[in-house]
């Protein structure tokens, strides 16, 4: 048996009350009047009062603990002051680089069910890629790279570069969730439904679950692989 002094202890709740303030800079979240702030001490604002207000409300559901793994939305607002705003450019390059080998454009050519149900997913997010943002990527069948088109991935950076760390923190979260910067990047742009993303996502997962059945440890994975995503979607929606 783990000793108790092996066991985190998670700080208790200090403060009784949670509101939200605005200021000209944007939304606070006090407790007891006093601003939070993010693990490296920066002022905590939020670009939009949804966010501000569901991140006070992960405030106010703490109990006798505060317990971090409950705040998925103020771990990504953490994450975009602290981490994404000194870094906009690194998350940049890191989403180009996903497109560079997109889950996407890796197709499988047997089963022909397994491959018509890639396309069924797949092809309309390379489509809407080519017809809205100038990014014609090529797909290949197999694991193999298959090397990008220069101008298809200036395209998709000359389009992403603009975010804020906000939607860069949401964007990057849901592309390495999907392993797909296009998929990422539909959900942002609101022509995917989080659902729609997260079945195109799990095509080849799908698949295999279909032909062999489940595994309880992989089940454990995926489920908490989706809590993420799910709040990396409403993070993104309530921006």
């Amino acid at each position: 048996m783990i000793s108790d002094q092996w066991t985190p202890q998670l700080p208790k709740r200090f403060y009784e009350t949670v509101t939200v303030e605005q200021s000209g800079e944007g939304h606070t979240i006090l407790l007891d009047g006093r601003g939070v702030r993010t693990p490296l001490k920066n002022p905590l604002v939020l670009p939009t009062p949804g966010l501000a207000s569901t991140i006070a409300d992960e405030w106010s559901a703490q109990e006798e603990h505060i317990v971090p793994a409950s705040m998925p939305v103020s771990k990504l607002a953490h994450t975009s002051i602290d981490h994404a705003s000194p870094k906009s450019t690194a998350i940049v390059d890191e989403f180009v680089s996903y497109a560079g080998s997109d889950l996407v454009c890796y197709r499988a050519d047997t089963p022909e069910k397994l491959a018509a149900r890639q396309c069924e997913h797949w092809d309309p997010v390379l489509a809407w890629a080519e017809s809205e943002l100038d990014a014609a990527l090529v797909v290949t069948v197999g694991v193999i790279h298959q090397a990008q088109p220069e101008a298809a991935l200036d395209a998709l950076r000359g389009h992403v570069s603009p975010f804020d760390p906000f939607r860069l923190t949401g964007l990057q979260t849901l592309t390495a969730l999907t392993g797909s910067a296009l998929l990422a990047l539909a959900l942002a742009e609101d022509q995917m439904s989080p659902d729609a993303v997260w079945a195109a996502a799990n095509v080849d997962e799908d698949w295999q679950i279909e032909l062999w059945g489940h595994d309880p440890e992989a089940e454990r994975q995926r489920a908490s692989r989706r809590v993420e995503f799910t709040a990396a979607a409403q993070f993104l929606e309530l921006l």
